[in-house]
């Protein structure tokens, strides 16, 4: 810590400088007139002391721009990864440290898009290797276009504009491009509606639904939607087969609670929050035979 880093004001800080180069300046003058020093020697030689002593002191107030700039220039290039280290309490070293908290933040952004263009690289490049795959098959002879063919290179499209879409919901979602239309939902009718949705797509899925007639939420219920599915597809994901998954909504204390409850192993605790993130897949859903692309429980966390 530098000898002026606990004043709280640069204003006062320049004013201990000036003062401190005044009285040096004077002290050394009056030494210089008592010791004989020629006259137009003493200005010289106080000035020089008074620098030299000064200095320090001077260069400390302004070593925090110095870190900002550099670091401004790193960030330029690219390079997220120089920390300030400014100990000063002054507004210079405030602003100092609002700088390396965005520098932080700047440096987490670069990473999510590096995995993000990483992650979706990977999840395109899949499916399109597999249709890619059976074309040239076909083409060659290898395999015919029968309806098995067709309905496998539908089903790899199908996964590619699912997850088109999620990317879509989660860009709009993190942008704060995603407005709420609250209404009141009645929700016994939109649990049915949903589970009745959910079993078209997934027949050999049991729903069970639970909910009183009277429970009415006010809500976005196009997103209610969404994330109820979200959940559920989810939940078959990791459930048992033949086990059955209850979506159920009750009234707890003057508030609505709703849950999405399946039979399987559960989520272990060190990956409870990491389930959120965005592609992170646990257990079963990192096999890409049962597994999506680990964005469904993302877009669910940033609508709820």
């Amino acid at each position: 810590m530098r000898p002026l880093d606990r004043v709280r004001s640069i204003k006062v800080k320049l004013s201990l400088v000036i003062v401190a180069a005044v009285a040096i300046t004077a002290v050394v003058s009056v030494v210089g007139f008592r010791t004989g020093i020629p006259v137009l020697a003493r200005p010289l030689i106080a000035a020089t002391i008074a620098l030299v002593l000064v200095y320090p002191f001077a260069r400390g107030l302004t070593s925090p721009l110095r870190e900002m700039a550099a670091a401004a220039r790193a960030m330029a290039d690219g390079d997220y990864q120089h920390p300030l280290t400014s100990t000063s309490a002054d507004e210079v070293g405030e602003l100092a440290r609002a700088f390396d908290a965005m520098r932080a933040q700047l440096a987490q952004v670069d990473r999510e898009r590096r995995d993000l263009v990483a992650n979706v690289s990977h999840e395109l490049r899949t499916p399109l290797a597999g249709m890619q795959a059976r074309f040239e098959n076909i083409a060659d002879g290898v395999e015919l276009a029968d309806p098995a063919n067709v309905e496998a290179t539908l089903a790899e499209i199908g996964r590619l504009s699912r997850l088109v879409d999620q990317l879509l919901d989660l860009s709009r979602i993190e942008s704060g491009a995603n407005p709420l239309d609250v209404t009141d939902v009645d929700l016994a009718l939109l649990l049915d509606e949903v589970a009745d949705d959910f079993r078209f797509h997934h027949a050999d899925v049991e729903v069970h639904v639970a909910a009183g007639h009277d429970v009415v939420l006010p809500a976005d219920e196009s997103k209610l939607r969404q994330v109820l599915l979200n959940l559920l597809t989810n939940a078959a994901c990791h459930s048992p087969e033949g086990e059955p998954i209850t979506l159920a909504a009750r009234r707890v204390e003057g508030r609505v609670e709703l849950t999405v409850t399946d039979r399987g192993p559960g989520i272990p605790v060190d990956e409870r929050r990491r389930v959120f993130q965005r592609f992170y897949r646990s257990g079963a859903g990192r096999a890409s035979d049962t597994g999506g692309a680990g964005l469904g429980l993302a877009i669910t966390a940033g609508l709820v």
